[in-house]
């Protein structure tokens, strides 16, 4: 046991597994928040694609004009835009099938957005399942390294005629910096999975519920089979 008190002095003479506990932790949290920064460009990616599609959809123009956009960088689509141009390719692909019955091409155009949804919805929910993980089971690791570096210590000082507080401090704090890093890899952890996870729960009731919109507004169209241009 060492009587320097740097933190680093801790770290270097802790015994082998509180360092491997440790190394675990810090590989958890350089994850943890390499996927923090990345889903919250994301989701606020996201958001400016819904509020952006939104004000195209519900600007009056026709939806054949916004669907024919779309189609030129089909590869870019996110949210809203995936889901519109799913429904209304199907929409079109049905609609001009002789003898298909409205109630079928709304089936059709339902099925589509569905998937197109839950595409989106992996999008959204993506790593966050590793950073419920991190922050659930990160403090729970930092105690087990805590538990096995005071065991280890106190079973050196057993060896010993006589212990004194400057001999046994330094082996409970070499311990301890393994909770303290448990607790340094969750608390982010935690904090950004609950954002995340209300964001993505807000995105999915916006796609919910443009879903039921614009299926509407197809089924309308769908039985009044009218030549005019789209009207919302």
């Amino acid at each position: 046991m060492t009587t320097d008190p740097s933190l680093w002095s801790f770290i270097a003479n802790a015994g082998l597994v509180v360092k491997c506990v440790m190394l675990l932790l810090l590989i958890a949290s350089v994850f943890s928040w390499t996927f923090i920064f990345q889903r919250g460009i994301f989701l606020k990616t996201a958001k400016q694609a819904v509020a952006h599609f939104e004000d195209q959809f519900w600007s009056g123009t026709d939806l054949s004009k916004l669907y024919e956009g779309l189609s030129r960088r089909n590869e870019g689509l996110q949210g809203l835009e995936s889901i519109f141009h799913a429904g209304f390719r199907e929409y079109t692909r049905l609609n001009r099938s002789p003898g298909v019955n409205p109630d079928t091409i709304m089936d059709g155009v339902e099925r589509a957005m569905r998937i197109a949804g839950a595409r989106e919805m992996d999008q959204l929910e993506r790593h966050l399942s590793f950073l419920a993980t991190v922050g659930s089971t990160s403090p729970y690791v930092g105690l087990f390294g805590t538990v096995w570096g005071i065991m280890t210590s106190f079973q050196a000082l057993s060896a010993m005629q006589q212990a004194t507080l400057p001999m046994v401090a330094p082996g409970i704090s070499e311990a301890l910096i393994a909770t303290a890093m448990g607790l340094f890899a969750a608390i982010p952890a935690v904090i950004a999975y609950n954002r995340f996870s209300s964001d993505a729960e807000r995105l999915a009731n916006i796609y919910d519920t443009f879903q039921e919109e614009f299926s509407n507004i197809l089924y309308r169209q769908a039985h009044l089979k009218s030549e005019q241009p789209f009207q919302k």
